[in-house]
């Protein structure tokens, strides 16, 4: 039996939109780092021979590239015109290739599982359709104006998911025979066979075979789809003497002073206790493991690179920054009119919103080495996500 799938990807999501504010359509945006539609490509992949993507094809190229999908083509105003237009894809290739049964799956849906999949199409076996459903328990109401008018019976009532499995044959001559009569109005694929006297068979559906409609969908798949993540901290140290003939390099922003900071690279005390918090938090040593000072490689180099490599270390893993926060010790020289440009300067280097990143500054009341204007210190946490 040879299988294929047609993506839906068509719609507006205009409820979705209207809930979020989102400008990008709901099976574009981002989920657990991929595209919606693209977890479902994903999972319908291992168990059809053909996708066939419906939708805006500069969008489908992009959130596929690199899956084996045939070339997207361009939906229509409605679901119907959209369906078959994967429909007639299908049947324009060559008749070796084509399906004997075929999958519609809205691209919205990124999480199914194999079992459902297998479900429907061990149910075509002996049925021209078959969907997955899940029993309604809620008790139902009917509503006009705000007040209920009805209580519906829930008895031998299903929610319908997709995919939903069709004899290939059978749907094409279905949806051309709609598209003939301007009929536009089914609401699935099923109604179709079922106003036509097929048999269509319910296959065991998933509470987790969400469609994406409303924002609190993204946050339950997020949960599903991405790992879960723990919070770890560190925290960071780091101190230099003032040396004369220096630029004063903090946090990866050059600041006026008379006097810079000694140190075999460039002695940027913000960014050095910065990356051991980072470094802690991951549990992988500090910045003279991955730096060492005794390698020339690192002389009066760029601590740019440094912070670059421990936010690099973060994604690596899975993780995620969640904030930082610095605190710069020195009596001169002030700290507060650069603070602004610092935590910009930091966020860039690790790919981050500037809200996740701190700046501020202390004195020692004149105690201390700092106190005496021998050299700056600074303070650092970092707190990140990682599975």
């Amino acid at each position: 039996m040879r299988v294929a799938a047609i993506l839906l990807a068509a719609g507006s999501g205009s409820r979705y939109a209207a809930a979020t504010g989102s400008t990008t359509a709901k099976q574009f945006i981002t989920l657990a780092g991929r595209p919606v539609i693209r977890h479902a490509a994903e999972a319908l992949a291992p168990h059809v021979a053909l996708i066939q993507p419906v939708g805006d094809t500069a969008s489908l190229t992009e959130a596929l590239e690199g899956l084996p999908t045939l070339q997207p083509v361009a939906g229509g105003k409605e679901r119907q015109d959209s369906v078959l237009a994967g429909l007639e894809a299908l049947a324009a290739l060559p008749e070796a290739d084509r399906p004997d049964v075929v999958l519609v799956h809205d691209g919205a849906r990124p999480y199914v599982s194999a079992a459902l999949i297998e479900g429907v199409l061990t149910a075509l076996k002996d049925h021209p359709g078959a969907i997955p459903a899940v029993p309604v328990a809620d008790t139902l109401k009917r509503g006009e104006g705000g007040v209920i008018t009805e209580t519906v019976p829930r008895k031998d009532l299903f929610r319908a998911q997709t995919p939903q499995g069709f004899r290939f044959s059978i749907l094409l001559d279905l949806h051309r025979a709609a598209r003939t009569s301007g009929d536009s109005t089914a609401t699935d694929d099923a109604l179709l066979l079922e106003s036509a006297g097929f048999s269509v068979a319910l296959t065991t559906g998933s509470e987790d075979n969400i469609k994406l409609t409303y924002e609190e969908d993204l946050v339950r798949l997020e949960r599903l789809i991405g790992p879960t993540l723990l919070p770890r901290t560190g925290f960071g140290y780091d101190v230099h003497a003032f040396a004369e003939g220096r630029p004063l390099i903090m946090c990866g922003i050059t600041v006026p002073h008379e006097r810079g900071l000694a140190g075999h690279s460039d002695a940027d005390v913000g960014i050095h206790a910065l990356c051991d918090a980072i470094y802690g938090a991951l549990a992988e040593g500090d910045i003279g493991r991955h730096f060492p000072p005794s390698q020339n490689e690192w002389k009066d180099a760029d601590s740019a690179r440094f912070l670059i490599h421990a936010g690099e270390l973060i994604r690596k893993k899975g993780g995620m920054l969640v904030n930082a926060d610095l605190t710069l010790i020195c009596e001169r020289p002030k700290i507060g009119p650069h603070a602004q440009a610092m935590r910009e300067r930091l966020a860039s280097l690790l790919q981050v919103d500037v809200n996740r990143i701190s700046v501020k500054a202390t004195t020692s009341e004149r105690l201390g080495f700092t106190g005496r204007e021998e050299g700056i210190a600074c303070t650092a946490t970092a707190t990140v996500l990682v599975p």
